[in-house]
């Protein structure tokens, strides 16, 4: 007998979509995936030349810092005007934060990571979730953690901190917004290539005295399939969730590790 089923397609077309920090590096393929994809997508970053190239590739944004109540407030009139709504809230922003034993680490540095990685969720959940409530197009709201967030990193606990902490908040956030049809997740990505990465690798080495390709291998080491992950990987994951194939998935913390087994 011929079946007449076809296979399921993530579909994302037409859905409006804003990703922070995505002028570059793992946001950059997010917003550019989703835009590929047919979706509407507005991106924010706090590099204006960034912004501007991904200005240029055919996407709206804002600049802006992401823990500045004041740029956010900026973002949500430029999302209201290129937009008029919004589906899908991307919180995709965060930085490295210091490299360092707990009791050398200098209170700005930690205070930076915390405004970054955390309270900026909160800045644009404040603002975007009346028009996640408003949507009727699956909303959901999807959250940039790390495998940091699942294990502990010794010499990155600042960093490690706010990634744990985005976990506890989706799982909060999929608990308050589940009657209101509204999704949350959140993504945990691995060892991401990029040069990113190779910072993060330098800087660890540098703080225990070994060099980068000692630090790289040992980092490929604690993972199962001893490789890296790419952007794309990330990107991926981000239109599953986005998409009615995701309709039921929330709450959730999935990992894109290639399995690390620890930091």
């Amino acid at each position: 007998m011929t079946s007449t089923s076809t296979a399921p397609e993530i579909d994302v077309r037409d859905l409006r979509v804003l990703v922070t920090a995505g002028g570059s590096g793992i946001g950059r393929t997010v917003a550019e995936s989703f835009a590929a994809s047919g979706a509407k997508v507005h991106v924010t970053d706090v590099a204006e030349g960034a912004l501007a190239a991904a200005v240029d590739a055919g996407l709206s944004g804002t600049v802006g810092d992401v823990s500045s109540i004041a740029d956010v407030d900026r973002a949500f009139d430029d999302v209201s005007a290129s937009l008029g709504g919004l589906d899908v809230l991307v919180n995709n922003a965060g930085i490295a934060g210091p490299t360092g034993v707990v009791d050398a680490l200098d209170a700005p540095d930690v205070d930076r990571t915390i405004d970054v990685n955390l309270k900026s969720q909160f800045y644009f959940l404040n603002r975007f979730v009346p028009f996640l409530k408003a949507s009727r197009r699956n909303p959901s709201i999807i959250a940039m953690s790390s495998v940091a967030g699942r294990l502990g990193y010794g010499q990155r606990t600042p960093y490690a901190a706010t990634k744990w902490a985005i976990v506890g908040l989706v799982k909060s956030l999929a608990v308050e917004l589940g009657p209101l049809g509204i999704r949350a997740n959140a993504i945990l990505p691995g060892v991401v290539q990029g040069e990113r990465m190779n910072r993060v690798i330098a800087d660890r080495a540098a703080a225990l005295g070994v060099k980068f390709d000692e630090m790289r291998e040992d980092y490929l080491r604690k993972i199962s399939l001893r490789r890296m992950v790419d952007a794309i990987d990330v990107a991926n994951l981000s239109l599953f969730l986005a998409s009615n194939l995701a309709r039921n998935i929330s709450g959730q913390a999935i990992s894109v590790d290639g399995n690390v087994e620890y930091l």
